[in-house]
């Protein structure tokens, strides 16, 4: 029974919003991380909104001369 309440709470989750679940986090490059992403990445979508993030690396920065 425990089982089958994480799963329609799972299904909940990836349902909700604009949350894409971890696959489509994955397959983008990114990575799902709990609360906020690290120095050098951004927040690119939600993995499970609002409390896991998909964070992708920033850009290198283009100096012109």
């Amino acid at each position: 029974m425990r089982i089958l309440v994480l799963v329609l709470i799972f299904i909940s989750l990836t349902q909700h919003g604009d949350a894409d679940g971890p696959e489509s986090c994955n397959h983008g490059g990114g990575l799902c991380r709990v609360g906020s992403c690290v120095s050098g990445e951004f927040v690119a979508q939600y993995c499970f909104e609002p409390i896991i993030l998909c964070c992708k690396n920033l850009p290198p920065a283009t100096t012109e001369s």
